[in-house]
């Protein structure tokens, strides 16, 4: 089954991503959608990506979650290398890290649930964007929506709700409109 999302012309940070008949809406980067991407330019990048793993937050979940993709609870060391210069560029590091690396246990519960997708890992390449996750989305509604740094964001019950759909062979593609 494959993840297909769509940006929305009159708002390039908002899209709908298709799992079968279903549609949700998401959040993609600020400044939308890119074939070109590059570390920090906000945008999410087109093509199609696999799903590498999940991560969750056991913690902050009432219940647990499934997913055929492999699964690992979120340690509060846990980070994502950000520094193109580093070895572990785009990488799961632990932390505290030398280089420059985002920390994926938040309070803010945008990763309570992320998505590891396989953008810019096989090779990567320095510069080209790291830390690309489907994640739990800031605000969907129509007045204080949220665009992200660069990923795919769905509201947490949308995102608990596809879990069980995925296997390691699930695509997400991001399509130009």
């Amino acid at each position: 089954m494959e993840l297909l999302v769509t940006p929305i012309s009159e708002n390039p940070s908002r899209g709908i991503l298709k799992l079968g008949s279903k549609k949700y809406p998401c959040a993609l980067g600020k400044g939308g959608i890119a074939s070109d991407k590059q570390e920090g330019d906000n945008k999410s990048p087109v093509g199609r990506f696999n799903l590498r793993s999940v991560y969750y937050r056991y913690d902050k979940l009432r219940k647990p979650i499934y997913s055929k993709v492999p699964l690992m609870a979120l340690l509060k060391e846990d980070g994502w290398c950000d520094d193109p210069k580093d070895p572990a560029y785009n990488k799961s590091v632990m932390l505290p890290y030398h280089a420059s690396a985002e920390a994926l246990w938040r309070e803010d519960d945008l990763y309570d649930v992320l998505v590891v997708l396989g953008y810019n890992d096989a090779p990567v390449e320095p510069g080209k964007g790291s830390a690309i996750f489907m994640h739990v989305a800031k605000d969907l509604d129509d007045e204080n929506y949220k665009g992200t740094e660069g990923c795919v964001s769905l509201n947490k019950e949308d995102l608990l709700e596809i879990l069980p759909e995925l296997t390691p062979e699930t695509s997400l593609e991001i399509v130009m409109n």
